[in-house]
């Protein structure tokens, strides 16, 4: 399936992508805060609308 080597490079490509992603969101964390505020919302109202249309196809079948 897949060689030893290769298994230890995507072990270590990923703990490296991680941390990665981790520090640039720390980074990025106040500026989020000031230019998307209120964008939970945008969310919520997404989540919910798919929950309504799951909702409509099992009541309807």
């Amino acid at each position: 399936m897949f060689s030893t080597g290769q298994l230890i490079f995507g072990l270590l490509f990923f703990i490296v992508f991680v941390i990665a992603v981790a520090s640039q969101y720390r980074k990025d964390k106040k500026i989020h805060k000031a230019h998307y505020k209120g964008s939970i919302w945008i969310l919520i109202a997404f989540i919910s609308f798919i929950a309504l249309i799951v909702a409509v196809k099992f009541l309807l079948s």
